[in-house]
Order: C-alpha cells, then structure tokens, then sequence
C-alpha cells in the first residue's frame, strides 16, 4: 500500500456563511493541491469536507496519515465517537442528533477503502502545510464574499 500524508483545513466567513475547504496530497516528493467551498456552509462541514474530498482523490486503497486542526473531525475518528453515534442511529451520549450525518457516513466508507491514521495538531501555529491549507481554504470562503 502506497503511503500518502494528507493536511485538511476548513474556513468559514460566519458560522453559517460562506466556507471554504482545502487538502494538500503530499506523496514521494510530490504534492496535490485541493480547495472548493460552498456560499453558505459551517466550518465543521468544510473540516469534514476537506478530508472526504482529499479521500477520494486517491485512485487506489492507501495508508494515510491526515493532518487536521479539527478537533471535531480526528477526535470524532480517534476516540471512537463516529462508530458509537453511528450505532445509536446517529444519536450522541446525550441523545441529541449528531449533525452532518451526510458526510459522516461519506467518510465511513472512505474509512473502509484506506488505512488511515487522523492527526490533530494546533491550528494557526505555524506548521506550513496547515497554513497553507489555511490561507486556500479561506480564500475560496472569501470568493463568495466579491461575488
């Protein structure tokens, strides 16, 4: 299985307002840069999005290691909250409605397709590829603003 490392980003102008999403693929030397967003959206939706979308741009089954400032997405993932709320009918311990089912269960399959190993670390921190996520995500949430 070919190794990729993947560093994921959302923004949003408003939380709902216009977002914006970002994924850089880095692989032997390499890198893919991915961006998009949506004129009204949340920033965990653009968290979760950025991370599906950069999933599916790999053509084969790999080992992954993604790289993400949101603590909604890789503490969902790592601490096992996806696969409990998804056992409770997408419900959470309180029983309140776990929000954007949609593209929790999109990333479920992309889960069972790729090996992959979710990172947290500290946003706006200084790391490149997370700034650099950053400053392409939050200008594709800000291109809905001029239009």
């Amino acid at each position: 299985m070919k190794h990729i490392d993947i560093y994921t980003d959302g923004a949003c102008r408003g939380n709902p307002g216009p977002g914006g999403w970002a994924a850089i693929l880095v692989y032997g030397g390499k890198e893919k840069e991915l961006s998009g967003g949506e004129p009204r959206t949340t920033n965990n939706r653009m968290e979760l999005t950025a991370a599906i979308a950069a999933l599916k741009a790999l053509k084969y089954p790999c080992e992954v290691t993604l790289t993400s400032d949101s603590k909604y997405l890789t503490d969902a993932v790592n601490r096992g909250w996806l696969e409990s709320w998804k056992k409770r009918g997408w419900k959470k311990a309180d029983k309140s409605a776990v929000l954007n089912v949609d593209l929790w269960e999109e990333l479920l399959g992309l889960l069972e397709k790729h090996k992959v190993t979710f990172v947290w670390i500290r946003g706006h921190d200084g790391h490149p590829y997370n700034e650099r996520c950053d400053r392409l995500a939050t200008a594709f949430a800000d291109s809905f603003e001029s239009k």
